[in-house]
């Protein structure tokens, strides 16, 4: 199977895998408990994580890749892609001319590049080979054949004895690497899986990449390359110590941290947008350090302290930064400080975390509506059919004066026939969340009248948001959900319905690991399905997201 790199007018490339499957349409299941292979794009992220174990944490940009659509609950199932326009092509072209010219650097190159030309106005064969030899080992996704490291140490003398500069002609071929779609993509290779006669599996090199991907957010390091070299990742022994390796590195933090911010959606607060007239308070910065505040937040409970993943709905201990503690009027010293939230607080978990709380609440007021649907879909997986096209809004954002509170307001949604089906699913938890104000900080009182944060959760009745982070955590639907996304998020594909009993056996692992993260990975990297390579064949007529929203709306 061959990558081809195909150039168009204007400077576009259209990238192209012989062999590489599509990402199957909703509407088809897997014949075989498995993912499709892909031919992924690599996030921001994962590229710049990826450059930063290379290079070092210094050698950095300031820029993103083009925005993904959120697929089965998670961006990184959109990863797999069919092109590259014009747009994304011209990014690319800017960090990577951006990340060599740091790289060659002169404060940089000494400890960078591992030897010295012996005349830095020539080419120099030699120790441009070591160079590039090192740099793509460690970038590129499949090795190379060997003629091609020559050639690229041809361009490099030929460009270094045309601009008199050893590192600018260096710098060239550098660009053009950190550009290749050999570092930018990965593109799954299947071969016959000799356990498993009829069926296919990723290739080492793929299953190698699916791995770090998932569990680091970046591309293997050089062990677990030269693992898959050796064929370790076919035996169960073996592959069990890398994944163990794996789960104690450092590195797992950064995986960890990926994951929790796609499934909880914190890029949105990249773009989030608050009036400073209403919420003053929101300052500048604001919305980072509050997706931080949650991250850390998720690491603490799940990695440092190896607890209950539930935990961290209920949990009162937490991060705060000076200008947070602003927010939640709580005095911090300066940097992050590690803080617990006493009970009258009313703070328990991550729901009551800004970073949820602002997420989903429009620019000049709080909304019930959007934050039961971002409890619902983001961490329950119960997809929230869409309002109709002939919905009247303007009762609810035009209401009556007389109407102070948003429990008040919202009854407009419940009354109505049209709108009450959906809004029984979101409305009662997201009231419950009222004594938080749009950008996240706490109040008693709307427009005068006193807030009433009773709710319920699938038939769960609570007087307080402490009440619902609790029978929250207390929900099948919450560990289930994340068993869902892990596995997506890992195999970046739709899940489909027919593993749904898999993801069922994950589950009750899960649980009878008490419900543990590093157990749950683990089972996911170890598990065939992880690295057999499905057939999609026919789904039946009803959809998986149609049995989800029906659930959800039968449980309510």
């Amino acid at each position: 199977m061959c990558l081809a790199a195909t150039m168009l007018a204007g400077g576009a490339f259209v990238l192209a895998s012989a062999g590489v499957a599509a990402e199957p349409a909703k509407d088809e299941k897997a014949a075989e408990v498995g993912a499709r292979k892909h031919l992924r794009l690599l996030t921001t992220q994962q590229y710049l994580n990826t450059v930063q174990y290379v290079f070092g944490p210094d050698i950095t940009v300031d820029v993103k890749f083009a925005p993904l659509m959120r697929t089965d609950g998670v961006l990184m199932a959109a990863t797999s892609i069919a092109g590259v326009g014009d747009a994304q092509l011209e990014t690319y072209q800017k960090i990577a001319n951006l990340l060599s010219t740091q790289v060659i650097d002169p404060r940089n190159r000494e400890s960078l590049i591992p030897c010295k030309p012996a005349d830095e106005k020539a080419a120099d064969r030699e120790c441009a080979g070591k160079f590039l030899t090192r740099v793509i080992d460690a970038l590129y996704f499949v090795p190379p054949p060997k003629e091609h490291i020559a050639r690229l140490v041809d361009e490099a003398g030929t460009s270094a004895d045309r601009m008199q500069n050893f590192y600018a002609g260096l710098q060239v071929v550098l660009e053009g690497v950190l550009l290749s779609p050999s570092v930018l993509l990965v593109a799954e290779k299947e071969e016959p899986d000799p356990k498993r006669p009829g069926q296919m599996r990723l290739d080492a090199s793929s299953q190698a990449a699916r791995l770090s991907l998932f569990l680091w957010n970046a591309a293997p390091d050089p062990a677990l390359r030269a693992a898959a070299n050796r064929g370790d990742l076919f035996d169960a022994r073996k592959r069990s110590r890398l994944v163990d390796a794996m789960l104690a590195s450092p590195r797992l933090e950064t995986g960890v941290r990926a994951f929790f911010d796609d499934m909880f959606g914190l890029e949105d607060l990249e773009t989030l947008s608050k009036d400073s007239t209403v919420y003053p308070y929101f300052l500048g910065g604001v919305s980072d350090q509050a997706r931080e505040q949650t991250l850390r937040t998720v690491v603490d409970q799940l990695l440092t302290k190896n607890g209950d993943y539930r935990d961290i709905f209920t949990s009162r201990a937490t991060f705060l930064s000076p200008q947070l503690g602003i927010l939640y009027g709580v005095k911090t010293l300066p940097g992050w400080n590690a803080y617990e939230f006493p009970p009258e607080a009313q703070r328990a978990g991550i729901l009551t975390h800004a970073s949820f709380l602002a997420r989903a609440s429009h620019a000049t007021r709080s909304s019930a509506t959007l934050r039961g649907k971002a409890l619902r879909e983001l961490i329950m997986c119960q997809k929230v059919p869409p309002p109709p096209a002939n919905v009247d809004f303007s009762a609810v954002e035009n209401p009556d004066p007389r109407l102070r509170t948003a429990r008040e307001r919202v009854n407009q949604h419940l009354e109505n026939p049209v709108c009450a089906g959906c809004h029984r699913i979101t409305d009662p938890i997201g009231l419950s969340l009222e004594k938080f104000d749009g950008a996240g900080r706490y109040r008693e009182t709307e427009r005068g009248a006193e807030i009433d944060p009773s709710g319920t959760l699938d038939g769960k009745e609570f007087a307080d948001v402490v009440g619902l982070s609790q029978a929250l955590r207390d929900s099948p639907a919450l560990p289930s959900c994340l068993v869902r996304r892990a596995y997506s998020y890992a195999t970046a594909s739709v899940v489909p319905p027919s593993s749904n009993a898999m993801l069922a056996q994950f589950g009750k692992t899960f649980a009878s690991d008490g419900y543990r993260l590093r157990p749950l990975l683990r089972a996911i990297a170890m598990d065939p399905s992880f690295s057999v390579v499905s057939t999609p064949t026919p789904a039946p007529e009803k959809s998986a997201a149609v049995s989800q929203s029906t659930n959800v709306a039968s449980n309510n």
